[in-house]
């Protein structure tokens, strides 16, 4: 079976997050994906709301899409760590093909990520275009360093049966300039 996976803080969870999860299922052809609702993120300077109410908002705003769970299983497994998760989700179902999901925006600062090039070597990456990210993103140091390991756009729907390193941009269709940041400053998430 294979599961993707999509993390972060949904500080607050928006209609840009949905078209996330919404592209990679169906251009990964996913039936399954894993929202992620982490307790916090380390390279955010201010811890983010309430983990419970981020959970309820994302469920909320995720109803409706089939195989798509919200969890919070980060906090239960005491990961602080995207990789420290996906080691712990490695070892709960061996038998599972999981696929990390990311907007351009993180892709562009992923070698920030604690042991960002152990996941990028254990995990399949797919990468969902953001406005004005990708451009960014194609200059990143794990842009660069794994170049090798990319898929044409087409072919992603290969991309949870293959070995890593191997990852997709996922550029065509729309995109949505909402941001968490903007949200939160404009006051819609107090």
């Amino acid at each position: 079976m294979s599961v993707g996976l999509f993390g972060g803080s949904f500080d607050p969870p928006h209609e840009g997050h949905r078209l996330v999860v919404e592209t990679a299922m169906r251009r990964l052809r996913l039936k399954r994906l894993w929202v992620l609702v982490t307790p916090g993120n380390p390279l955010k300077p201010r811890p983010p709301a309430d983990l419970e109410r981020r959970i309820k908002a994302c469920r909320a705003l995720m109803a409706g899409i089939p195989g798509v769970s919200v969890t919070g299983i980060e906090e239960r497994l005491g990961a602080r760590y995207s990789a420290d998760t996906l080691a712990h989700l490695q070892r709960l179902y061996p038998r599972t093909r999981f696929v990390w999901i990311m907007g351009a925006d993180n892709l562009a600062q992923f070698h920030k990520w604690e042991d960002w090039d152990w996941i990028l070597e254990n995990f399949p990456l797919a990468v969902v275009a953001r406005p004005q990210s990708v451009v960014k993103a194609g200059l990143s140091p794990a842009v660069r360093r794994y170049a090798q390991a990319r898929l044409a756009e087409g072919a992603a729907p290969m991309l949870p049966f293959l070995a890593p390193p191997a990852w997709v941009l996922l550029a065509r269709g729309p995109t949505s300039k909402l941001s968490s940041t903007a949200l939160r400053a404009a006051g819609s998430w107090p």
